[in-house]
């Protein structure tokens, strides 16, 4: 009898999650709503929360909505790579819409060089509502189906002044292909009769899981470098209104309640005002009360920071607005146990949704400080900014300078032409491949945030990355200058036509600095034409030809010379690499058949994915070589490794992964592979396992500082600060090595965020790249960090077998930005056979 009640009991608990709710359960009851409006629930089948709303459900809802009502407009700005639309939500009463041109015209007011010469009062504030740009935290886009149903269904002068009073942006969904992946996963794992039990298979989605885009990467980290379409409508929309206040919506761990901003006020970037840290919190007044009124735990100012500006919650710091994050415990599907209950998704929701309701009361609240805010930014930073320019160039990769000039662009920045040649530091910038940058603009303290080095800070624990400065990741020449003959502002992208390239019946060169000679060599290469590459340099009489340079020979190849030439201007056509004619063999230094221009082999490539490796850092390896090189990847899942046929391949890339995977016969047979001429590539954590199986041998220094006087409170600060949270580091370069080809400097700017201290080989011509004895350029190391740093290598390699094995201690494609570290992955895979 006590087993049948228990049984019972346990039925009516799980029946108790998996009864469908009514939508009053989020919305405010003191008011009526329009019964011509359509609930989500029409569209969707479910009340949110129920299920979890996949992204073209939300697109399907959201597109009837604003058929149905006058204060909604639906715009597509754009697709993801899976081809998702990326919609966007006008939402204002129907006479601001009539006058939006107007609307968009009296806020410029706002965005000049005066102060105080806009009238407030007739201003809206605008505020941009941003919703699960990590995929896996889904309560965001839910809420805000029940946020736009609220906004266009509610009735009342309340809701009739608050719209006349704002503009609301809303990007429901602000990550499709995530939203879409993590629905799919949660729903087709959901019991009808709900498990709370967090063993459950619907809380452990397969790898990669939902939180980033199609390429793996996360969304968030994107604002300041706009490399991602997803990024680059959002940064659109962004500079077209300049919201006053930009809120995001996350999600964290299960066992967590709610969190809002500010976040730890140390951890604040110094560029961000005092006045904004004071509004930041006095809109949190708001959320307090809020979710007082409905009984949830909430906290703010002891997790998070505002440092990075390239996250949601900072990007607005910068820009004359105030950003918000808010973070929600997750359900991570329909319901979970936690230490503070079963946590479900509809409470998830609700708690979204009435921050996002207290978001737009505050914004209305204090609109005159928020407006204020914006119009003393920019006046101020025009103020206080110096008659001093920045002035660009990269002569012999212009592509990488178009590139950083992109984003400059996207970010409202503007650039002027150099009129005449320059010379500034032994470095010299040409009119016509040269950007100008001055800094008495609008936009100078963002300008300050992207170039300026900074390696002094208030603390020493860091959310994301601590230096994030552009000319050191383009690897572009740059100095600041007070004079300067400048020309016409640019309003597109600096034109840097494609050299008119002649025919030869003998030989091309193309030029390896050029990020994209890459590109062109593998296409080549597929063609079946055979190349070589430069180990030494050498010149025609016009130009001189560095390390690398690939040489493309006429004569004796599957194509005839005015095959290979249609070939070559059609592959080269808009990638902006240098490539010559030449006529003679005779050149200076080495002649043409020199045993020193070496044969390049076509690479196939194979890229290790899937449980135990960091999707992130493989997600940065496929993007880089099929989005922007168009070179193919065979993506290997760790679950098939064991069965895969590795003689297929050239090179296999090893992410950062504890490589766990791989049992005794699989490693076993990996090494075979690499003794019969396969090259492995690994990056940070797999380096350590190629070490620990005998891939590779190398000496690495060791961390031997302990706790002394830190009590227990501080403990995980103390471990914090020996974290390298990713800061940039000059290292010197041997020019000569092949993982070296294309760089046309001794030195170079490492992105790292290890803290894998590897010793230098004791045959100084293994060490072709080496951090100096002052390496620190921007960002935060501890000093016994610094001392492990210093002379150490983060490239290694030697030869196994037929085979070669090369390591990298560190990140070279950090986030699709990095592009002055990418050549030398590149290189490990083109120029393994010569190392």
């Amino acid at each position: 009898m006590k087993k049948l009640l228990l049984l019972i009991v346990i039925c009516f608990l799980n029946y108790s999650y998996a009864q469908e709710h009514d939508l009053n359960y989020y919305l405010p009851q003191n008011i009526a709503y329009n019964p011509e409006i359509p609930k989500p629930s029409d569209v969707l089948g479910f009340v949110p929360g129920d299920w979890h709303a996949s992204h073209d459900q939300i697109v399907q809802y959201l597109s009837l909505l604003a058929r149905s009502t006058d204060r909604i407009e639906i715009e597509n700005r754009g697709y993801t790579y899976e081809r998702r639309p990326l919609i966007l939500l006008k939402i204002t009463s129907p006479e601001n819409h009539k006058n939006i041109d107007g609307i968009l015209e009296q806020r410029k007011t706002l965005i000049d060089l005066s102060k105080n010469n806009a009238d407030y009062n007739k201003l809206p504030v605008v505020i941009n509502q941003t919703f699960s740009v990590h995929g896996n935290e889904p309560s965001g886009a839910n809420a805000a189906l029940v946020y736009a149903y609220y906004l266009a269904a509610a009735e009342g002068t309340q809701i009739e002044k608050t719209l006349d009073n704002t503009i609301i942006l809303l990007d429901p969904s602000c990550n499709p292909d995530g939203i879409q992946r993590f629905a799919n996963w949660t729903n087709s794992n959901r019991s009808l009769h709900v498990n709370p039990d967090n063993q459950d298979r619907e809380f452990d989605e397969t790898w990669p899981g939902g939180r980033t885009n199609h390429y793996w990467f996360d969304l968030n980290r994107d604002w300041l470098t706009v490399q991602l379409p997803e990024s680059k409508v959002r940064i659109k929309t962004f500079y077209d209104w300049r919201p006053n206040v930009l809120t995001d919506h996350h999600e964290m761990g299960s066992n967590s309640t709610f969190f809002f901003q500010p976040g730890i006020p140390q951890r604040t970037h110094p560029f961000t005002s005092e006045l904004n840290q004071e509004l930041t919190e006095k809109i949190g007044t708001y959320h307090a009360k809020a979710l007082d009124d409905i009984g949830s735990l909430y906290y703010a100012k002891e997790s998070f920071d505002d440092f990075f500006y390239g996250k949601a919650s900072a990007f607005p710091d910068i820009n004359g607005g105030v950003g918000i994050l808010f973070e929600q415990g997750s359900s991570r599907g329909s319901a979970q146990n936690t230490v503070n209950g079963v946590l479900e998704f509809k409470f998830t929701i609700r708690n979204q949704f009435t921050t996002a309701l207290s978001t737009l009361k505050a914004a209305n609240e204090i609109k005159i400080d928020l407006l204020t805010l914006q119009d003393n930014f920019y006046a101020e930073a025009y103020a206080k900014s110096k008659d001093e320019y920045y002035v660009l160039s990269k002569d012999e990769d212009p592509y990488t300078l178009k590139e950083l000039h992109s984003i400059l662009l996207q970010h409202k920045i503007e650039t002027y032409e150099l009129n005449e040649d320059i010379s500034l530091n032994d470095n010299t910038f040409k009119a016509g491949k040269s950007v100008v940058i001055p800094l008495k603009q609008l936009q100078s303290k963002l300008i300050r945030v992207m170039f300026e080095s900074r390696t002094t800070f208030k603390d020493s624990i860091f959310y994301d990355v601590s230096a994030w400065d552009l000319n050191h990741a383009f690897g572009v020449d740059i100095e600041k200058t007070k004079k300067i003959s400048i020309g016409d502002k640019f309003e597109t992208i600096i034109p840097i036509e494609d050299k008119q390239l002649e025919k030869s019946n003998y030989a091309y060169a193309i030029r390896w600095s050029d990020f994209n000679a890459s590109a062109i060599t593998h296409k080549l290469l597929d063609k079946g034409l055979r190349l070589k590459v430069a180990q030494r340099q050498f010149g025609d009489g016009n130009n001189t030809y560095d390390y690398g340079t690939i040489l493309l020979p006429v004569q004796n190849q599957r194509l005839n010379a005015d095959q290979i030439y249609n070939l070559l201007k059609t592959v080269s056509k808009g990638k902006d690499v240098f490539i010559s004619a030449l006529s003679t063999g005779l050149t200076s230094g080495i002649n043409l058949g020199s045993p020193n221009m070496r044969n390049v082999k076509l690479p196939k490539i194979a890229l290790l994915v899937g449980e135990g490796v960091r999707s992130y850092d493989a997600g940065e390896i496929w993007h880089l070589l099929d989005a922007r090189l168009g070179i193919p990847v065979t993506k290997i899942d760790t679950r098939n490794f064991g069965r895969t046929n590795l003689n297929r391949y050239t090179h296999l890339v090893l992410p950062s992964s504890s490589a766990s995977f791989l049992d005794k016969t699989s490693t076993e047979n990996l090494k075979k592979w690499v003794r019969q001429g396969g090259t492995i590539i690994g990056f940070r954590n797999s380096i350590n396992w190629l070490k620990s199986k005998k891939f590779i041998n190398f000496e690495t220094k060791s961390d031997t500082t302990i706790a002394k006087n830190i009590n227990y409170q501080n403990k995980r600060d103390f471990y914090g600060g020996k974290q390298i949270g990713g800061a940039i580091f000059k290292a010197k370069l041997d020019r000569t090595h092949p993982i070296n080809y294309g760089y046309t400097s001794d030195e170079i700017a490492l992105f790292r965020n290890t803290r894998t201290f590897v010793k230098p080989d004791k045959l100084s011509f293994n060490n072709p790249i080496q951090y100096t004895d002052d390496p620190l350029l921007s960002g935060y190391i501890n000093k016994d960090n610094l001392k492990l740093l210093k002379g150490s290598v983060p490239f290694q390699t030697n030869g196994l077998g037929s085979g070669q094995v090369i390591v990298f201690t560190d990140n070279t494609n950090f986030r699709a930005f990095w592009l002055g570290s990418m050549k030398l992955f590149i290189n490990s895979i083109f120029f393994s056979d010569l190392m």
